[in-house]
């Protein structure tokens, strides 16, 4: 999955999944179709922005092929975080609304 591709997957789920309350979302993927991207919630509604946000709520930073397992609902944030696959920064209660998150 290109990075392109997860872009437009994130954008699509952040419009169809109502969200709760207001944070920063910062994702870094690593690995070849790697890149940073962060989804601002404002009172509900998302937003997908490409690059780093000045100051996110929580950061999350995985591997591209990991993301990919999370959004297609083959791996879980929670088993994710506790095997070290995903390591998470900043609000540890957005954390737990990861899966949410990403449908």
């Amino acid at each position: 999955m290109a990075y392109e591709k997860i872009l437009a997957g994130v954008k699509e789920k952040v419009a169809e999944n109502p969200l709760e309350g207001t944070a920063v979302y910062q994702f870094r993927l690593d690995g070849e179709e790697g890149g940073d991207f962060y989804v601002d919630i404002v009172e509900g509604k998302g937003q997908v922005h490409e690059g780093l946000a000045e100051e996110p709520s929580l950061t999350v930073s995985m591997t591209v092929e990991d993301f990919r397992a999370l959004a297609e609902g083959k791996m879980s944030a929670t088993s994710a975080f506790f095997s070290g696959r995903i390591k998470i920064k900043g609000d540890m209660s957005l954390a737990l609304k990861l899966q949410s998150l990403l449908g």
